[in-house]
């Protein structure tokens, strides 16, 4: 049978998501498992680490859900010096000689702390007329992306130098989908009274999963030869930690399982996950007492 689940690899720097995708398949072949959709659930550019959930099978259906979710970092900002990517591989385009004390970051991080307006960097992967801005940007086009608003839940110092003036200094953030680390650590840096760039990018929650769940690379590749890959499976219902569960009938999974509506049910309205005595139904969504669809799973 199939593998469905969870994957969370501990993404090394220098890779892209999608390459992980493709080890993480590879992995599933030396380890003889059957052939099962395998996806990501949220990109991690290849100057960023950490955690990457991949799902397997009937857990690509909760790619999106996962594309949604609240996500943690930790990031260094260095000043002085802004690229057009605005991290480590772009070229230098505005500098500055101030440095900013610690007094003035910590009098500027409440101005990016809960909803804000955020201004995405030219290098992502929006589309611009049909076409990404990193490619656009790439060929010397001038790219001008509208604000979005975004929330910065929270944002906290982890560590700085010693002296009165700061080269860089270390942060985390945990934030809603959407937002780009590396425009917030521009903006910080502007609020300084300066520039600046990301030399480090770590990702350390995802929805409800953490680096204390996360799998190495290497790791992966010895579970894989030693035929035990599924010891690195976190179930289906680990990705959904943070929805409440909804217990129904056989019958009532039958009607959910063929896409129909529950009537009458006194759940509170939102998203809830079915389950029949345990077993994955369906992800559904409550509104005014019906229950309906919003993926369901073949388990």
């Amino acid at each position: 049978m199939a593998l469905s689940g969870w994957i969370i690899i501990d993404k090394p720097v220098g890779i892209g998501s999608t390459r992980c995708v493709g080890l993480v398949k590879r992995a599933l072949r030396d380890a003889g498992e059957a052939k099962t959709k395998v996806g990501h659930g949220g990109t991690l550019d290849p100057l960023a680490s950490g955690v990457l959930p991949i799902a397997l099978g009937e857990a690509t259906k909760l790619a999106g859900h996962m594309l949604d979710a609240t996500k943690a970092y930790e990031f260094t900002i260095m000043f002085g010096e802004q690229t057009d990517t605005l991290d480590l591989e772009g070229a230098v385009i505005a500098t500055s000689e101030h440095r900013p004390t610690l007094a003035e970051v910590e009098a500027a991080l409440p101005h990016f702390t809960g909803p804000i307006e955020q201004v995405p960097p030219a290098f992502s992967a929006l589309k611009v007329d049909g076409k990404r801005a990193y490619d656009l940007a790439r060929a010397g086009e001038e790219i001008i992306l509208k604000s979005r608003a975004v929330t910065v839940h929270d944002l906290r110092i982890l560590r700085c130098g010693a002296g009165q003036e700061l080269d860089e200094i270390t942060l985390c953030a945990t934030v809603s989908k959407g937002t780009y680390i590396r425009s917030l650590a521009r903006d910080i840096a502007l609020a300084c009274g300066t520039v600046g760039h990301v030399t480090m990018l770590r990702r350390t929650k995802a929805g409800p999963f953490d680096l204390s769940r996360a799998t190495g690379l290497d790791s992966l590749d010895k579970l894989a030869m030693s035929r035990e890959l599924d010891r690195a499976v976190l179930p289906l219902v680990a990705g959904l930690d943070d929805i409440p569960g909804l217990p129904v009938s056989p019958d009532e999974a039958k009607l959910l399982g063929h896409g129909q509506r529950l009537c009458g049910n006194p759940a509170m309205p939102g998203l809830h996950f079915a389950t029949d005595d345990g077993r994955p139904v369906a992800l559904v969504k409550v509104a005014n007492g019906e229950v309906s669809v919003v993926r369901g799973f073949n388990i």
